[in-house]
């Protein structure tokens, strides 16, 4: 099949690169941190920033400091008025426009320079996996690749729209003529309607590779089982041979699509944002997604316990260590500099530089001084689904200051897709878990601070009603695994009762 083959030869070519990526990462860095201060120089941010006077990284972090999204907008008005040169020279080719978790919408410039790093990664990732695994297997069916609807507004005369959809119109011919959904059907904005148009074009085709967020994904399954009348997607799609996903954390859904699918089936894990393709998984079993060193991107990392001090440390690359958690910075060749995406991460190596994301600096649980982060919850929630033989469909976990009941303590909201059969006793072994990943957490425990958690459980498909209740349902969109408030909470609570009066 000229397509395999052509892949094979492709990993094989791209092999040299790949060694650069684990042997000379930090030089990668550095050449590539010197080429965007040179084209930022030409830039109104640049000459706003003292970019002529800077000669290597300590004057950057004299010269720039660290901003989120907030900080940018000024600039962002300043390309939509259609002022050339404001933070990348020329003006941005599009607009990823993106729901922010407490700024409304966001548009993140995506430019000439930037724009190759989005296909070319991708690419790059799955020859990786044909390099180091030899399958070549999910080449020979038909791929679906979900994104938002490719129609593109404008804004300041610059094309906009969510990345995925952009990203629709620069896929290579030889995957197109694979892919599914079909352009009408990526353009239904209802997503249930979307997702039926879905199943319907693909339920009697070869699929070999399905490409999505976990809980996404898992809504297909559903809905094609529910249409198909099969038992397993594996009955329906025999050559179902690869799963690609970024975005959350796979681990606590693992266990449901092992049962959905009837079997284990290879994954291939990514990290891909509007800002830039940071990463992806370059092992089987992984320790890690490979950071990548050369896409256009010089990356920055602050200690996250340390990220509100007055002066936090700004560490480059070949400064970071395993076992940290850190806040992640990016400086991009789409205009970005000193740019706070709001993601944490964790190194497991640095030669070669793998690390795991560990959530949203925003989605933490910290009311009493724990602060509790994804990776931890969900590590713990997967522990106790495994030990009490439950299959968890979604949850999400708040504080309970104002305990009527006791002390304060973690509340759990849990929707099951298979029940553990002893509630009480998966809340103690979700709660021993956290304790044991979370030594603040343990502390206030055995301090009778807080009492062990609660564990509430949920209807079916409750979390997809809070999503479409607040427009985030289907997508690309996540349910917050941890707030350090009440709001989604509460929603449950009101939810709950609405649905037993």
């Amino acid at each position: 099949m000229l397509l395999t083959t052509g892949f094979r030869i492709w990993g094989t070519l791209s092999k040299r690169r790949f060694n650069k990526w684990y042997d000379k990462a930090d030089l990668l860095q550095e050449k590539t941190f010197y080429n965007l201060v040179e084209n930022g120089r030409k830039t109104l941010f640049g000459k706003e920033h003292g970019y002529d006077k800077i000669t290597g990284y300590e004057d950057f972090k004299q010269q720039v400091p660290i901003r989120d999204y907030t900080g940018f907008e000024p600039y962002i008005n300043k390309i939509l008025n259609g002022a050339d040169d404001v933070l990348w020279p020329g003006k941005p080719i599009y607009f990823s426009k993106t729901s922010g978790t407490t700024s409304g919408a966001k548009y993140i410039p995506i430019t000439k320079a930037s724009m190759p790093h989005h296909i070319n990664s991708a690419r790059q990732a799955l020859l990786m996996y044909v390099l180091k695994t030899g399958n070549t297997d999910f080449l020979k069916g038909r791929m679906i690749f979900v994104s938002g609807s490719p129609e593109l507004d404008h804004n300041g005369n610059i094309p906009t729209g969510r990345l995925s959809g952009i990203v629709h119109h620069h896929v290579p011919n030889y995957i197109n003529r694979r892919k599914l959904p079909s352009y009408e059907t990526n353009c239904i904005a209802d997503w249930e309607e979307k997702l039926n148009a879905i199943v319907k074009e693909t339920m009697d085709k070869n699929m070999s590779l399905i490409s999505g967020i976990p809980p996404w994904v898992e809504m297909y399954f559903e809905r094609l089982l529910a249409h198909s009348g099969k038992s397993t997607i594996s009955e329906l799609f025999p050559g179902f041979s690869l799963f690609v996903y970024g975005g959350v954390n796979f681990e606590p859904y693992k266990r449901k699509f092992d049962q959905l699918i009837g079997k284990e089936i290879p994954s291939l894990e990514t990290f891909p944002a509007s800002e830039g393709f940071i990463g992806f998984q370059d092992e089987w079993p992984s320790k890690g997604l490979l950071l990548l060193p050369d896409s256009g991107i010089f990356y920055e990392f602050i200690p996250a316990d340390r990220f509100y001090d007055e002066n936090p440390p700004r560490l480059r690359l070949s400064e970071v260590e395993t076992d940290v958690n850190y806040v992640l910075i990016l400086n991009t060749n789409a205009g970005l500099w000193g740019y706070n995406i709001g993601d944490t991460v964790r190194f497991v190596s640095t030669k070669p530089y793998r690390f795991v994301p560990t959530g949203r600096l925003s989605h933490f649980t910290s009311a009493f001084g724990e602060h509790v982060i994804a990776e931890e919850a969900e590590s713990a929630m997967a522990e106790a689904a495994k030990e009490c033989s439950a299959v968890v469909n979604e949850f999400t976990l708040a504080p309970l200051v104002d305990n009527p009941d006791g002390l304060p303590c973690h509340q759990w909201f849990v929707e099951f897709k298979k029940e553990a059969r002893d509630i009480k006793r998966f809340a103690e072994v979700l709660d021993q878990a956290l304790q044991e990943k979370n030594p603040y957490y343990k502390d206030l425990v055995s301090g009778n601070i807080l009492q062990k958690a609660i564990v509430e459980t949920v209807p079916k498909d409750t979390f997809r009603a809070y999503m479409k209740s607040i427009g985030k349902l289907g997508g690309q969109n996540k349910v917050p695994h941890l707030s350090n408030d009440r709001k989604i909470a509460d929603w449950m609570l009101d939810y709950v009762r609405e649905k037993k009066s």
